[in-house]
């Protein structure tokens, strides 16, 4: 049986300690293999990074190298406007590359790392590239054809992704072009008891606290409600360190809540261990976001809760909220604070929805989401399984 090997971004970590996105996705589809039968899953991690790590994948680990984000932000792109080698990516990439070539055969997944394809060329592994972002976005179309012209396969995590990445590839590697959604933990998100709703709507934020996630946005909606009608629970933080200064657009978010008729409180980063108890005390989740996301994790984990989902229409989120949550206009407060107002005065509303995104989530959970990638890995590759 052909093992599969998943790659994160170097210095990424593997553990419930952080929030981000990728490591979530790789611990889902672990433990979603093993729960259907197949082979358990490894993860090439760098060695210094955060324990305790996931248990739900055999981690390889190797030692990471260091390299100046001004050689990969302004060296690499100029080297590939003259299709001369990118040092950075090699360099960067190079003791990951090392720890998979003394791997036997397999499946790479290659998560957020399009250059592992062309890296990896010479040797026998098959590397499937697997995008939560867009790809590539420094390189030229030509040389995004020649690095991508190598991977077994390309998956994108979102339509919306996938057309932004078939205009990218070329016309040669457009049929590999995948779409495998995001699927989310239906067992550890689950609905809570009923919130009385003697008091204020409870609405909630969590993930970054960075402009593109649109935080003001909410809080400007929020200007339209009294302190008895609607509450707002910001959780996170630019990153994921709680102990970090507040940058200036948090202090300004800060600033912008003190003058707010509705009641507005502030919680840092939490982690993933925290995270399910936390949305069982919302009414509402809110993701308004004003950039196109791809997917959107905490929409299918606010969905699994039981609880309504107000989201941006935008990037991948109308296809990651299906028919159980309710979409708005991106940077746009009036459109925001009419649909929570509709919430508001309809607990029926509320209900039904929250019925609805609980249906949802456990028809979308990590193995729909693995069975889904399993038919891609399976074309060409008739030993995966045996």
């Amino acid at each position: 049986m052909i093992r599969v090997i998943h790659t994160i971004t170097p210095w990424d970590h593997f553990s419930p300690r952080t929030g981000s996105a990728i490591p979530t996705v790789v611990d889902g589809l672990a433990r979603a293999a093993v729960a259907c039968g197949d082979a358990r899953h490894a993860v090439v991690v760098e060695r210094s990074t955060y324990r305790p790590r996931h248990d739900s994948a055999d981690v390889i680990e190797y030692p990471g190298r260091h390299v100046s984000a001004r050689v990969r932000q302004y060296l690499d792109p100029a080297l590939g406007r003259f299709a001369i080698p990118r040092l950075g990516a090699s360099a960067y990439f190079g003791p990951l590359v090392a720890a998979l070539r003394s791997q036997p055969p397999s499946i790479v997944l290659a998560h957020n790392a399009p250059q592992l394809a062309w890296l990896l060329r010479d040797t026998e592994h098959r590397v499937v590239i697997y995008a939560h972002n867009e790809l590539l976005r420094t390189y030229a179309r030509h040389e995004a054809a020649r690095t991508l012209a190598p991977a077994h396969a390309i998956v994108c995590v979102s339509r919306d992704l996938a057309a932004r990445t078939r205009a990218l590839v070329g016309s040669g590697n457009e049929p590999k072009v995948h779409v495998v959604g995001n699927g989310v933990d239906a067992a550890a998100f689950t609905p809570g008891a009923a919130r009385s709703h003697d008091g204020p709507m409870r609405v909630m934020f969590v993930g970054r606290v960075v402009p593109a996630k649109g935080v003001d946005t909410l809080l400007r909606a929020a200007a339209a409600f009294g302190r008895s009608e609607l509450e707002i629970i910001v959780v996170g933080s630019a990153g994921f360190d709680p102990r970090a200064p507040l940058t200036d657009y948090e202090s300004g978010l800060r600033a912008l809540a003190a003058r707010s008729s509705a009641r507005v409180e502030f919680r840092p980063f939490v982690d993933r261990t925290g995270l399910p108890e936390l949305l069982r005390t919302a009414d509402v989740l809110c993701v308004p976001s004003r950039w196109p996301e791809p997917s959107g994790l905490t929409v299918g984990e606010g969905l699994a809760t039981g609880i309504p989902v107000v989201a941006s229409r935008v990037g991948g989120i109308p296809e990651a909220i299906g028919p159980a949550g309710l979409l708005v206009t991106p940077d746009d407060p009036a459109d925001l604070g009419a649909t929570l107002r509709r919430l508001l005065e309809d607990p029926d509303l509320r209900r039904r929805l929250g019925r609805a995104g609980r249906q949802w989530a456990e028809a979308h959970d990590w193995a729909w989401t693995w069975r889904r990638l399993r038919e891609v890995l399976d074309v060409g590759a008739p030993e995966f399984g045996d």
